[in-house]
This record gives structure tokens, C-alpha cells and sequence, in this order.
């Protein structure tokens, strides 16, 4: 009976695959070709090395994702290899993400200043309401997170980053933990099975991914009236769909197939995931040259260097016959048009540049990490200290005791002599 089932469920897939690959590489051709050519147009104009340099990374997420997913279709051997690549690089273009929108509102210096003066707002407001009852409650800015994020003040971006680099290095840590259970045959890709470690990676990932996308949320809706100039919300929606969505696409598909709504069986669920995401990523390209267009960066504000070119258009209008002299109409465009950058520039300043950020970012996030830990082992350590303190001083008091009791006890044996 179960050898019918899997040799039926073998059959299924091989009648569809050849097909889902054709349909599947046209949606991965135009994904590449929407996006390369996108993303060209960035490196050619890039003008706004603090910005682009993280759109950049954001974009390069459609090419990587149909890439590995047709890939991971033709040749369900590297479906697990397939499926790393692509989380690890899910998790620093959510991170990526982050960045280009502090970039948007001035640098972290500037978002400081801007988180301070709004919670200095929040403050007075406050005071002018007359409402003390809540002083404690502003002191403690994990609470303020979640109900007041914008009384958070710089704690806010703190918290942010934190967010974001956790998920990067959980996710990075748990594809490579991911490839070594797979290994020894304990890993069970989209097996919702105890003795397996993937229901466990899964739980941890949700939860991570949840907190850096809330994270996300939160400081847009403390910035976003800062940031309306690039028009947020279209570039978070079309960016949240693409991590958010794939995420639980694929945790729904294994789902689907655990309780025998679709047809068990490890080939045909990563399958109809890669295929999925193949014709996805063609829909994201497609949006993502209308919200990250590159339009933006072709000019510049004539303080800049470029060349400026002015362009003036006069008419005159003659208002009544009678009227000698027509009224004279004037019109100044003024442009700058910004100087075109070399590919190869573009690319350097991208990895070099990106890649310390990250690196600092890591490492900041890491040590705030272990700090708090030290600081509990320090408090144990001070704590067991002090007991043995406290128990070598009551020892000592003791012998102190003992020792004047028998001084006394020989002097009164002495007087009675």
C-alpha cells in the first residue's frame, strides 16, 4: 500500500516537473533581467554612496532568491544548499533594509537627534497634560518599546539594530546547524517531528524573524513623517511581502503536507516552494523597479558637483489690443545632471564600505549581548563573595569570642587561687 502511494506520488512529480521548469525559468528570466538591469542603473548613478549602497543590497535579493530556487528545482540534491544560501542572504537584506532607511533619514548621528527631540516632545506634553501618573512607566524604555516607542528616544535605534543583527546572526548560525544535522540524518527539512531539528530551528527563526521585523516597524512608526520624501510605506510593504511571505509560505507548505492536505513527500514540497518563489520574484522585480527606481539619484542639488544646465522659456501675451507693451512670461528650469560613476567604483565602495559596517554592527551586537551575562556573573560572583566574606567574619567573631571567654575563665581561676 505504501510503496503504491509513493511510486503514484513519484509519478505526480515527474508529469509536472518538466513543465514547472519551463514556466519556472521564463518568471526567472525576466526576475534577473528586471533586476541586473535595475540594479545598473544604481551602480552608474551612484550618487549617494550611504543610500545605495544598501538599496543595492535590498534589490540584489530578487536575483539571488530566483537564482537558488531554479536551481534548487532542477536539482533537488542541492535543495538543502539552495535553501541556506538563500536565508542567510534573507537576513542581511532585512538588515540591509534597516540601514538604507537610517541612511534615508541622515546617518545615525542624525536619527539620534531626531529620536531625542521626539521624545522630548512626548515629554512635554506630557508635563503640560499634568500626567505624573506614568513618570515611573517612562523610565523603563523596554515598556516604552511597546506602547510609547517614540518616548524611547535614542534607546529606540539601540534596540532597532539589535533586532535586526540578532536575526542575521541566528539565521547564519542555524543554516550552517541546519547543514550539519542534515548530515548525520537528524535535520528533517519540513518534518513537524520531534526527534528532527527542524520544528525547533523553526520555532527559534519565527520568533527572531517576528522580533526584527517588529523592531522594523517600530521605527517606522516613529519616522515615518520623516522619511515621506522616499515614500515609506511602498518600499516597506514591497520589502516585508518578499521575507515575510517566503517564510511562512514555506513553513504553510510543510504544514500542508504534515496533516495530508497536499501529497507528502520531500521532493514535491521543496518543489512547489521553489516554484513559487520563482514566479514571485518575477512580481517582486517588477515592483521593485517602481519603488527603487533609480530616478531619484540622476540629479542632484545644484550645491553639488555635476554639470548644471539652465534652461529658459520666455512668451509674450498680449492682454488687450489697446495695450502696447505685452505682458512677458518667464519660465527657469534649472538641473543638475549628475556625472556618471564607474561600475567598478560603485561595487568596491559597496562591499568594502558595507562590509565594515556590518562587521561593527556584529560585533557591537554581540557585546551587547555578553555585557548584561557579565554582569550577572559578576553579581553571582560578588554575591558568593560576600556570603564567604560575611561567613569568614562570623568565624572570626567567633574564635574572638571563644578566645577573651577562656582569657576571662583563666584570669577568675587565678583570683580564686
Amino acid at each position: 500500500m505504501a510503496s503504491n502511494y509513493l511510486s503514484i506520488l513519484e509519478g505526480i512529480y515527474e508529469d509536472f516537473h518538466q513543465p514547472a521548469e519551463i514556466i519556472a525559468g521564463c518568471f526567472v528570466a525576466i526576475a534577473l533581467i528586471l533586476s541586473v538591469f535595475l540594479i545598473l542603473q544604481h551602480l552608474r548613478s551612484y550618487t549617494n554612496p550611504a543610500e545605495q549602497k544598501w538599496l543595492v543590497a535590498v534589490i540584489f535579493m530578487v536575483p539571488v532568491y530566483a537564482t537558488e530556487s531554479i536551481i534548487s528545482l532542477c536539482n533537488p540534491r542541492l535543495s538543502l544548499a539552495c535553501d541556506i544560501l538563500r536565508n542567510c542572504y534573507e537576513a542581511f537584506a532585512l538588515y540591509a533594509f534597516g540601514r538604507y532607511l537610517i541612511a534615508c533619514l541622515g546617518g545615525e548621528r542624525r536619527v539620534v537627534v531626531l529620536l531625542e527631540n521626539e521624545s522630548g516632545k512626548d515629554l512635554r506634553k506630557s508635563l503640560l497634560e499634568g500626567s505624573d501618573k506614568n513618570s515611573n512607566v517612562r523610565q523603563r524604555s523596554f515598556y516604552n518599546f511597546f506602547w510609547h516607542p517614540s518616548a524611547t528616544g535614542k534607546d529606540l535605534l539601540s534596540i532597532e539594530k539589535f533586532g535586526l543583527v540578532q536575526y542575521m546572526i541566528l539565521k547564519t548560525l542555524c543554516a550552517f546547524l541546519a547543514f550539519l544535522l542534515e548530515h548525520f540524518g537528524v535535520y528533517g527539512d519540513g518534518k513537524f517531528k520531534w526527534h528532527y531539528g527542524y520544528p525547533y530551528m523553526a520555532v527559534v527563526l519565527n520568533f527572531s524573524q517576528m522580533w526584527a521585523l517588529y523592531c522594523l516597524v517600530q521605527l517606522y512608526n516613529v519616522t515615518h513623517g520623516w522619511l515621506e520624501p522616499i515614500k515609506p510605506l511602498s518600499k516597506f510593504i514591497s520589502f516585508k511581502a518578499i521575507v515575510f511571505a517566503t517564510w511562512w509560505q514555506g513553513v504553510g507548505i510543510a504544514l500542508l503536507c504534515e496533516f495530508g492536505v497536499l501529497p507528502a513527500g520531500e521532493k514535491g514540497q521543496n518543489g512547489l516552494q521553489d516554484f513559487l518563489i520563482c514566479i514571485e520574484m518575477a512580481i517582486a522585480a517588477v515592483a521593485h523597479t517602481c519603488v527603487f527606481s533609480a530616478k531619484p539619484y540622476y540629479f542632484l542639488p545644484a550645491s553639488a558637483y555635476g554639470k548644471v544646465t539652465q534652461e529658459t522659456i520666455e512668451g509674450s501675451v498680449k492682454l488687450n489690443e489697446g495695450e502696447e507693451k505685452p505682458a512677458v512670461l518667464e519660465e527657469t528650469e534649472t538641473q543638475v545632471e549628475a556625472p556618471g560613476t564607474s561600475i567598478t567604483e560603485s561595487v568596491q565602495d559597496i562591499v568594502v564600505e558595507g562590509g565594515q559596517r556590518v562587521v561593527k554592527d556584529v560585533v557591537l551586537t554581540i557585546s551587547q549581548a555578553i555585557g548584561p551575562m557579565e554582569q550577572g556573573v559578576m553579581r553571582i560572583q560578588q554575591t558568593f563573595q560576600g556570603n564567604s566574606d560575611a561567613s569568614e567574619e562570623a568565624d572570626s567573631v567567633v574564635e574572638v569570642r571563644k578566645e577573651v571567654t577562656g582569657n576571662l575563665t583563666g584570669d577568675e581561676n587565678k583570683i580564686d587561687v
